[in-house]
């Protein structure tokens, strides 16, 4: 029967090596545009002018009225999408990829531009929280990665076992249910540790631009309590005995 034949297409078929959603190609263009342009590009001057207009700094906000002004709400965005070195970019986007097409693919591209500005000012204003005076301009998607990340420990990290699709699938996942699953222990121990011991250590990009630990836990926080807000509610058709 067809049927027959397709599902036996399906499993005996090779996963694409690169199964990315456009949304976050885009992303990851932007991103590389906005560091090529930073670092071989302008010169030192007109970096620095970049860097102070785009990046996020808590003394614009604590100091300087930023609440009032549309310019300095803009920064709780752009930051995200600019980088301090090529390791830092790097990194960020392979854990982009990793978490981020998997999540675009489950809740589509307007959904997940949403869930990037909304993880994106709640990883900075958690920084502010705690360095609300600070003039040390950050930058980077880590943040918002993270709300992926927390994101995806809510749907267990269940994905799509056909081809083609590298979506989240199945429903959301309680939070007591999400809890008690051994892989999502391990890898909130794991992410917990690694940012506290970052956070201790004041390990930084370089000197004039910096990523905070706090920020991480901020966009985890959002991505693991308020997915539910992102998701589309009729894409959990996918039987859970074939999530692998």
């Amino acid at each position: 029967m067809n049927d027959g034949v397709d599902v036996q297409n399906n499993s005996s078929g090779r996963e694409p090596v690169f199964n990315i959603p456009g949304v976050i190609l885009a992303v990851m263009a932007i991103c590389g545009s906005v560091f090529v342009l930073e670092t071989y590009i302008l010169n030192e001057d007109q970096g620095s002018v970049f860097l102070w207009n785009f990046a996020f700094v808590p003394a614009r906000f604590s100091q300087y009225g930023g609440f009032y002004s549309p310019a300095a709400w803009l920064t709780t965005v752009t930051y995200s999408l600019m980088h301090g070195s090529i390791a830092h970019i790097a990194l960020n986007m392979i854990w982009l990829a990793a978490f981020g097409s998997p999540l675009a693919a489950r809740i589509g591209p307007l959904r997940t531009t949403l869930f990037w500005i909304v993880a994106s000012i709640a990883a900075v204003m958690t920084h502010f929280v705690v360095y609300p005076d600070s003039m040390t301009p950050l930058v980077g998607a880590s943040g918002v990665v993270s709300g992926m990340m927390g994101a995806a420990a809510r749907f267990g990290f269940r994905r799509s076992p056909l081809r083609n699709s590298a979506a989240f699938v199945g429903d959301i996942l309680p939070i007591g249910v999400a809890l008690r699953m051994r892989s999502v222990l391990v890898f909130l121990g794991v992410w917990f540790v690694t940012n506290i011991v970052t956070g201790l250590l004041s390990v930084g990009v370089d000197s004039s631009a910096t990523i905070a630990w706090e920020a991480h836990i901020g966009g985890f926080f959002i991505g693991f309590f308020g997915i539910s807000l992102f998701d589309r509610r009729n894409d959990s058709r996918i039987d859970p005995q074939l999530l692998v």
